[in-house]
């Protein structure tokens, strides 16, 4: 790799930094408003910093604010693939599902290992439970739950999140929102698979 600037060497640190206490790395804003640089100049030095190999880009969609993150052979950076809408009879990981890869800190996932995934909510329905439309939360992949966890779940067709519930055999999927009823689902009315519970909520991404 080509020699690091006194400044590079620095802002480099500042990621590193930035990574493992908040587990993703910093937008160019942020980078900006801690060395008291333009947005275009902090965004010179990232550049700097991929064009030299410390750093590289992320594929995925437009929005994602945090396009470039410590290069791969970094142990403190670890992958967690992004879905978008997921359905029905799709392998949970197929490529039409996933929108991209969120990089977050091999250490803020300890003992998570590699049952992770960030799913994308659509609509109001968890606004109570402070989880708003575009939020993603991190999803551990499991196939039960308890009553009380909040999980992604498959039904008619797609995925959502919801309250975990039960009414003797019947599955309950509270939201939590004041005017939306919950979906309960008798045994034999629908196909309801839990694709995992939410262990963490991600915003701005």
């Amino acid at each position: 790799m080509e020699q690091l600037t006194r400044r590079q060497q620095e802002v480099l640190a500042f990621i590193r930094q930035f990574v493992q206490r908040h587990g993703v790395p910093p937008t160019v804003r942020e980078v900006g408003e801690r060395f008291r640089v333009t947005p275009r100049a902090a965004f010179d030095h990232l550049r700097a910093l991929e064009r030299k190999g410390h750093l590289r880009r992320r594929t995925g969609p437009r929005r994602l604010s945090r396009a470039l993150t410590l290069a791969q052979d970094s142990p403190a950076v670890r992958e967690v693939p992004i879905l978008g809408r997921i359905a029905a009879g799709q392998p949970l990981l197929a490529a039409q599902n996933l929108e991209g890869t969120l990089p977050l800190a091999a250490e803020w996932l300890a003992g998570k290992g590699e049952e992770l995934f960030c799913l994308r909510v659509r609509g109001e329905s968890m606004v109570e439970a402070h989880i708003l439309d575009g939020d993603l939360v991190l999803v551990r992949r499991q196939e039960a739950a308890q009553p009380g966890d909040i999980v992604a779940a498959m039904i008619e067709g797609e995925a959502t999140v919801k309250r975990f519930a039960r009414e003797g055999e019947a599955v309950v999927l509270k939201a939590e929102h004041p005017t939306m009823s919950p979906i309960v689902v008798h045994p034999g009315e629908q196909d309801v698979r839990i694709l995992g519970k939410v262990v963490g909520l991600l915003r701005g991404f």
